[in-house]
Formats: C-alpha cells, structure tokens, sequence
C-alpha cells in the first residue's frame, strides 16, 4: 500500500506573519488526528524555510524546497543547492514544475542533474511531468509525457526508487480547470505502465502524485483514484482551512 503524499507549493507566496498563522492553523487542525501513513510537505520561498522549520512541529509535516540548482556548488548566483536545503530541514524538493521548464527554459537533463542533486543530498526530488493543453489536444500527450519519463528513467537509473513522480496537467495548473477523476486515473495507470516497462519492480511502489487546481471539493475523489498517490496543491494551498480540508481527504 503506497502512503499519501499532500504537497503545498506556495510558489512565490507567503510572508513573516501569513507564515506564523499558516502553520498555527495547520498545527491546530491536526492535532490528535491519526493520518496513518499520509505526509503532508509544506514548500514555501526558501528564504521561509528556516522560519518554518521552527514552526512545523507535527511529526507527519515535513518541509519541501520549490526548485534546487543543478550544480553543487560554485560560483552560481542566487542559486541553492541540494544541502543547503537539507541543512535548513528539507525532506522533500519540486524538480522541474512546468513553471520552471517554461519561465526558465529548463530541459530533460537539466531535470535529471537536479533530481540525481537531490538524491544525493538525502533529498526526495518530486520531479514534474505535464502536457499543454494544445499537446493534449493533437493527439501528442503520451508522446511527450513519454519522453519526460524515459529521460527521467534512464538518467537516474537504479535511483528511480527515490523520486516521487508529479503529473500537472499544464492546461489546468491556476487555470480553475481540473482534469476529471477519469482523466487523471487514466494517465497515472498509464504513466505507471511507463515504469513497468523499464523497471517492474519500482513500478507498484513508485508514488504519483497529481497537481492541477486541486480543491477541498475534487481532493476526495483524486485520492480514491487506485493509481493517485498523493495532490500537488497550489493556490488552495495558500488558505489554511482549506488546505487543512485536503490534506484530511478520505480520511
């Protein structure tokens, strides 16, 4: 049985006081509550994360970084590595949202020397997969999810255990526009039969998460779905109550 994992993508949100009361609230709500094996991954600004460390005190919240770089170290600027997120508490980091690949130009092997970064500084990279709205609609969504996957597979090798796949839909990334329960079920099966192709034994245990206007009232029907292990929650993520109702799902 493959655990849950609800992610909050602030992007580029949040301030010192929104912060305090965020992870007040969130603190609050899950107080005495059983979430079993789900883990819930707060990513705020990195200049946020050590403010947050210090506030996050339930044991099933853990903090995420928004980007990494794909060097080590050096003369980089305005750049932050792998251990410097680990440093400031990091279990988790997001490699190669569609914002990213888009405003920033990154590529597949860009993606891949994050994400093999992340690795290597005890860093689960939950690494992006999506298509555009006019991909999806000439016929090209498996072709180019297809090509993420196999340079993702193939660049991190025996390493693939380690990463959390994200699809994002880009079509319905702050759009309001949600692929159906149907809609997603359908990719995630098929991004799973991807894996098996290349590695069955990672497979069944590897988790996909799915992001892509993710609301309280669609988060249910998304987590009953066999093949969605998790939400990558954005803008919902940024209304404590609400995110609060999600990370609750099915619960």
């Amino acid at each position: 049985m493959r655990s849950k994992i609800i992610i909050a993508n602030w992007k580029l949100n949040g301030n010192w006081s929104f912060n305090e009361e965020f992870a007040n609230a969130l603190s609050k709500g899950l107080q005495e509550i059983d979430l079993k094996d789900r883990q819930i991954v707060i990513c705020p600004p990195n200049v946020y994360l050590q403010q947050m460390n210090g506030l996050l005190l339930e044991k099933s919240i853990f903090l995420g970084g928004q980007d990494l770089s794909d060097e080590l170290s050096g003369a980089f600027t305005g750049e932050t590595s792998g251990a410097m997120l680990k440093d400031f508490g990091c279990r988790y980091v997001i490699v190669g949202h569609s914002e990213r690949r888009a405003r920033h130009f990154e590529t597949d092997d860009m993606v891949v020397k994050k994400t093999m970064n992340a690795i290597s500084a005890g860093i689960i990279p939950v690494v992006c997969i999506g298509e555009t709205q006019e991909q999806r609609q000439s016929g090209l969504m498996k072709e180019v999810l297809s090509e993420q996957i196999h340079s993702l597979v193939s660049g991190v090798a025996d390493q693939i255990g380690n990463v959390v796949l994200a699809y994002e839909p880009i079509w319905a990334i702050g759009t309001g526009a949600t692929a159906t329960v149907e809609q997603a079920q359908e990719v995630h099966g098929w991004v799973r039969s991807e894996i098996e192709r290349v590695n069955p034994a990672i497979a069944q245990k590897l988790p996909i998460i799915y992001g892509g206007s993710v609301k309280a009232g669609n988060a249910p029907e998304l987590l009953e779905a066999p093949d969605i292990d998790g939400l990558l929650v954005g803008g919902a993520s940024l209304m404590p109550r609400e995110f609060l109702t999600i990370c609750l799902a099915g619960l």
